[in-house]
């Protein structure tokens, strides 16, 4: 148990006692240092509700309170805080117990959940763009955290392989395809093919009928039309395998819009049954009256021509995971402008009697440094295999100058490291509902909050035992004994890893660990500016290599969880 659940364990008994609510115990940080370590508002939140004096009510709480082993005496502030400072033996014993635990003081749910993400979700015939950042970077983030607090995670990449993009695709095949093309970049062909084919059709409404029939045809079977699709099915998995190769990132399932295709027209037939959808001007759709946000904003699930939407596909995909998974919840991390949608998808569920968690994690744009969406100079959205390999680029110059006597092999190791890293973060560190401007520079600074200012925290740590060792100096990690005032805040930054995941895992929100683990890093330098490490001697030395070990455990499996490697060397 860590110290924070352990002061906030005692603060029930308290409350009990003094008959309050014991759900007001709640302990936090200390959002100023000068006045304790943790602080709890439960005198004041208990005092508006009994009508009393909060001074009054934190008075009868501490006249309760048993933490003399954990705190120097609590003291009240302004209008009603209680505020902790906890002992140094009581902080050194966490410490020591943390630094034992593979898991660095992670506590796992006391009830684990099945939850699916479904998060990425590319096209298919078309390349992965700028665009397709976020979902794919936020979803794996979410996915390593929620496991490792032990959750049963099913990652899902829904994939768009079936549309109105295949009947230009396959014509395109036919009669435009260039063999020696598609083997040497298949994604770009089959990019070639349908921009061909679209902008031909402009013109001719004879050939706009062609292809309509193409995707007709496929979709009632044509063996060469579906030979066709899955070869562009294929081609394209294997370009995204690439890149979530590269990125580090895999997926339990991976089934397409295709696989649910079949399932459409039962779908809606049945909730046209049972009285949940209804006709309207031909098409097909679930009204929401008397619902304030959706009362004029029905879902449709079939067009009057016979088609159907993303959201009736949706639904049919929610059916099987129900069927398949039985899941707790279902998270779909998907831009914020999909909102209305979800929104109508999660309501008609509710309708057809689904009580799974169905949330939306929803998020902003990337934009360009003119603060607009991030488009290459022609206007297309920037490729990210070409984006994921300039960070590298980059990242590499950056090392090849830090370290020019890295051997090649090493530094072009490293550079991948950093420059998927800086990645990674800088879209991480962002509170995921708000936009941010794409900037290289800052996010390959060594300075600030970015993913190279961790890793070089992380790498300094880890010189400073290769010195020991060249030095002949004793690494064996010993008790950790706090004695200076950059130890304490040091020591307690790293016993609040285990906190902060959990607040991250209520909330979807890795930027707060991207921020946790930034002012952890800060802690260290000024510890280690504070506190000499090989120089100290003794028990002093000992104490102080393990406090810095911790700390880079903690960094190194914080990055982790957040898709992020780290290098040995800089």
């Amino acid at each position: 148990m860590s110290l924070q659940a352990d002061l906030q364990s005692r603060l029930v008994s308290a409350l009990q006692v003094a008959g309050i609510d014991e759900s007001l115990a709640v302990v936090t940080p200390a959002t100023d240092a000068r006045f304790g370590d943790y602080q709890t508002n439960a005198a004041m939140v208990a005092a508006k509700a009994l009508k009393k004096n909060p001074r009054e009510v934190a008075a009868s709480i501490l006249s309760n309170l048993r933490v003399e082993d954990l705190s120097e005496a609590p003291t009240v502030a302004g209008a009603g805080f209680i505020n902790f400072k906890v002992l140094d033996a009581a902080l050194s014993g966490a410490l020591n117990g943390l630094r034992a635990d593979e898991r660095l003081g992670v506590m796992p749910v006391a009830v684990p959940k099945t939850i699916i993400i479904d998060f990425s979700s590319p096209n298919v015939a078309k390349r992965m763009h700028v665009g397709h950042i976020r979902s794919t970077i936020l979803g794996d983030s979410l996915a390593r955290i929620a496991r490792y607090l032990g959750h049963c995670v099913v990652t899902d990449n829904h994939i768009g392989d079936w549309g109105t993009q295949f009947g230009k695709v396959i014509h395109g095949w036919k009669h435009l395809l260039n063999r020696d093309a598609l083997e040497q970049a298949p994604i770009a062909e089959l990019v070639r093919l349908y921009r061909e084919v679209n902008a031909a059709e402009e013109n001719d409404p004879a050939l706009k009928e062609t292809v309509r029939q193409e995707l007709v045809n496929l979709q009632q079977g044509d063996p060469e039309n579906l030979e066709i699709w899955k070869q562009a099915v294929g081609l394209s998995w294997k370009e995204f395998e690439r890149l979530y190769g590269l990125l580090d990132i895999t997926f339990d399932e991976r089934l397409g819009e295709s696989f649910y295709n079949d399932a459409l027209a039962p779908l809606v037939d049945r909730l046209l049954g049972e009285g949940i959808a209804e006709q309207s001007e031909g098409a097909v759709c679930v009204f929401f009256r008397g619902s304030p946000e959706l009362e004029e904003k029905p879902c449709l699930i079939r067009k009057s021509d016979g088609g159907f939407l993303y959201a009736t596909t949706d639904l049919a995909t929610l059916e099987y995971r129900e069927t398949r998974w039985k899941p707790d919840a279902v998270w779909y991390v998907t831009g914020a402008p999909q909102q209305l949608h979800f929104e109508q998808v999660f309501a008609t569920a509710r309708r057809m009697g689904v009580t799974t968690d169905l949330r939306h994690i929803a998020f902003g744009s990337i934009l360009g440094e003119d603060r607009k969406m991030m488009k290459t100079r022609s206007g297309e959205n920037v490729e990210l295999g070409g984006l994921l390999a300039e960070a590298i680029e980059r990242a590499l110059t950056v090392v090849a100058e830090k370290n020019p006597d890295l051997p090649k092999e090493e530094q072009e190791k490293v550079a991948r490291i950093i420059g998927l890293g800086a990645v990674k973060y800088a879209d991480l560190m962002q509170h995921r509902l708000t936009d941010y401007v794409f900037s290289w520079d800052k996010m390959l600074s060594f300075q600030g909050n970015t993913a190279p200012y961790l890793q070089n925290a992380y790498v300094r740590i880890r010189s400073i035992f290769r010195k020991a060792e060249a030095e002949g100096i004793s690494t064996v990690a010993a008790p950790i004994v706090i004695a200076d005032p950059a130890e304490r805040a040091l020591g307690l930054q790293i016993l609040q890893f285990g906190e902060v995941l959990h607040t991250v895992q209520d909330d979807q929100r890795p930027n707060l660990l991207c921020l946790y683990l930034y002012e952890l890093a800060d802690c260290f330098h000024k510890f280690y500016e504070a506190c000499p490490v090989l120089k100290s001697e003794g028990e002093v030395r000992l104490s102080r290599l393990t406090l810095a070990g911790v700390t880079a455990d903690v960094l190194r499996e914080g990055l982790s969880l957040l898709g992020i490697g780290v290098p040995e060397r800089m």
